[in-house]
């Protein structure tokens, strides 16, 4: 295995680089890695501080080049090692970057890893709380130990800790430098890695606490339209939304009952394919995806079909649609068609937006209910739910409930509602 080139972006924010490299230096094998930092431009006491490291590379850029074309010039200052990007508002944890790289060197088709957070992002949070990054305690000590069982496939990675071999790294061209200065490109770096045949797996067994920093985060106006800016030339890149990488119906996947047979129905991208074949391992998973452009990647994970009728006769026990009925222009006719691939006592499970959530009467109160639902194209109730799925003959309807955070104002107002308005999704299932 080759040694490994942390590459970290610093601009401002001195005490969150100290914490990072002091970090790093206290928890990973010396001969493991070399740092290389590319500081853009700060002008607090970074640039000082570095000059009096003489273990890390610096370089000290007269301008502010942005995330995408520094780490690309950081790439660039390297030759044979492995490439690690690293945000500098992260704290790094015993053995993080060793069980990183045996996950990384476990199979030659492996071509980047990442590590999970306290932050819940792309599913990239970790299975406990950390509320103290400097306080490694016991479960921090115990997650991280190495465990193949914890390494989970994925569409994409999270660029605040990307481990990348060096491979891989040569037959890329680093950052698309058009979503600068910085916000989607590790989207897109990852749709670039798996376009080479690549896979991409996150390790549970590695925990980085992430602060979340970004300074071009602090300026709110110009960091939403840098959003839709790179939004829509992500989408002018890979004609599909960037969205795709978030639909991993993953508040209703944990209600499959002993699956053997599996149809993701509407998989996008793969990212839901991936997270039940992660949770099911011993089942059988097949995808069905009508945008060509996704389905390019989603069969790169498992057999993936364009419209229900090219299943022919196959069947499955369990079939996630997630928030399809949302969607479809008509989901009785939808519903009737699908059963038809679902076994008797199979199940199908989704999820829906509660129409009768207390932020939703608000805007009927308002009467701005479709310009701000515009994406919204269905909307239900958890009786019509249960009346769609019954008229068609299914029965043993499941509904687990998911419930906003009301204000103790809202709370007052909701009190008058003959309904619990606080619930604003659903997960269901039901049996035919």
């Amino acid at each position: 295995m080759r040694k490994i080139t942390i590459i970290i972006l610093t601009y401002n924010n001195l005490e969150l680089t100290q914490k990072c490299l002091a970090s790093i230096k206290k928890y990973t094998p010396k001969d493991l890695y070399e740092l290389l930092v590319i500081d853009n431009n700060s002008t607090d006491e970074t640039v000082a501080y570095l000059k009096n490291e003489p273990d890390i590379r610096s370089v000290f850029l007269p301008a502010n080049i942005g995330f995408s074309k520094g780490c690309n010039l950081g790439l660039n200052l390297t030759t044979n090692t492995d490439i690690l990007f690293l945000n500098n508002d992260t704290i790094v944890t015993p053995n993080w970057l060793e069980n990183l790289q045996k996950c990384l060197y476990s199979n030659e088709s492996i071509g980047a890893v990442g590590a999970v957070s306290n932050d819940n992002a792309n599913l990239q949070g970790a299975s406990f709380d950390v509320t103290n990054p400097l306080d490694i305690d016991e479960l921090i000590i115990k997650n991280n130990q190495s465990d193949p069982q914890k390494w989970e496939e994925k569409v994409c990675l999270i660029g605040f800790c990307m481990l990348i071999k060096r491979e891989v790294i040569n037959r890329l061209s680093g950052f698309d430098e058009g979503y600068s200065p910085g916000y989607i490109e590790d989207n897109d770096l990852s749709l670039q890695i798996l376009k080479q045949g690549y896979k991409l797996y996150l390790c549970h067994d590695a925990f980085i606490f992430h602060a979340l920093g970004s300074s071009f985060r602090q300026d709110t106006e110009k960091f939403n339209n840098l959003i839709l800016t790179n939004r829509q030339y992500f989408y002018q890149k890979w004609h599909f939304p960037v969205f795709a990488f978030d639909h991993f119906k993953n508040s209703s996947l944990f209600l499959a009952v002993n699956p053997q047979k599996i149809l993701d129905y509407h998989c996008e991208i793969g990212a839901s394919t991936l997270k039940i074949k992660y949770l099911y391992p011993k089942a059988c998973v097949i995808g069905v995806e009508k945008n060509r452009h996704q389905r390019v990647f989603a069969s790169l994970f498992t057999k993936v079909y364009q419209d229900l009728k090219d299943l022919k006769d196959l069947t499955f026990d369990t079939i996630f649609i997630g928030d399809f009925l949302e969607q479809t222009a008509n989901p009785l006719i939808f519903l009737h068609k699908l059963a038809t691939y679902l076994k008797d006592g199979g199940y199908i499970i989704g999820e829906f937006h509660n129409l009768c959530s207390f932020r939703n009467y608000e805007l009927f109160l308002k009467e701005e209910w479709y310009y701000t639902n515009f994406f919204q194209k269905h909307s239900y109730t958890k009786n019509d739910i249960m009346k769609m799925f019954t008229s068609l003959g299914f029965k043993n309807g499941t509904f687990y409930p998911f419930s906003h955070t009301l204000t103790p104002l809202e709370e007052g107002k909701s009190k008058a509602l003959p309904f619990d308005s606080s619930i604003y999704y659903y997960a269901f299932r039901f049996q035919k």
